[in-house]
């Protein structure tokens, strides 16, 4: 038969066993006590199971594996916990991964893409005409301005420009504004700033058309610039 140690019921046991050792000791005498003696000290340190009554043997034993779950499940707990947290972190460092790949793709993208505007404009500028390549001449219409315009500012800037040019002067080399005395196609102020570009500033239209443009890209980045600065103040 198994045996268990069953602390909680070591006195019980202990007491039923001297019970019956003093009934036993009167029968037969010292030899019977120093037996019972002995087997009190076993009793008091081991008990049968058999011994323990039917409904506390249950409760012991459903007390031994309440434990044991209470145990496994706290493990069970820990190791869950710790790989829920790897499992955060990890994906933590993909997404902060992922981030950052998105963010150089697009510096990348974006740098590449004012790189190729860059080229262009520089393409663009590169084959323009310059004003000291027309020949001059006592007069021009606006048709004929317009034509020199087209050849001296980069195709993708065109459009701003002529905006601007529509709005200060109309295509009118000869313009004066009579309140402050700005001059000609791009209606600089005073008209003599132009000799910048060129001494026959009052009459010669690819003169006043190489310094607006300069003009525009010194002070706007370029004639789109400008035009967005005209919009939203209605001069530039």
């Amino acid at each position: 038969m198994s045996r268990i140690s069953v602390r909680g019921f070591a006195v019980a046991s202990a007491t039923a066993v001297t019970t019956v050792g003093a009934v036993m000791g009167v029968a037969s005498g010292n030899a019977a006590q120093s037996s019972d003696d002995n087997f009190e000290a076993t009793a008091a340190d081991t008990t049968l199971l058999a011994d323990i009554p039917v409904g506390e043997q249950a409760q012991v034993q459903v007390s031994s594996l309440s434990e044991q779950a209470d145990v496994q499940a706290a493990a069970a707990d820990s190791v869950a916990k710790k790989s829920a947290e790897e499992t955060a972190r990890l994906r933590a460092a993909k997404d902060a991964e992922a981030k950052k790949e998105a963010a150089d793709k697009a510096a990348a993208e974006e740098k590449a893409e004012k790189e190729r505007k860059e080229a262009e404009e520089r393409a663009s500028r590169s084959a323009v005409r310059d004003a000291s390549s027309f020949s001059a001449q006592g007069s021009y219409s606006v048709a004929e301005v317009k034509a020199i315009a087209r050849q001296m500012v980069p195709a993708s800037q065109f459009q701003c420009f002529s905006n601007i040019v529509d709005h200060e002067s109309t295509w009118n080399y000869k313009a004066v504004n009579q309140g402050s005395g700005a001059y000609g196609l791009v209606q600089a102020l005073p008209g003599n700033k132009m000799a910048s570009a060129g001494a026959d500033w009052q009459t010669n239209p690819a003169t006043q058309i190489k310094w607006g443009l300069n003009y525009m890209n010194d002070r706007y980045g370029s004639p789109c610039g400008a035009w967005s600065f005209w919009l939203s103040h209605r001069w530039y």
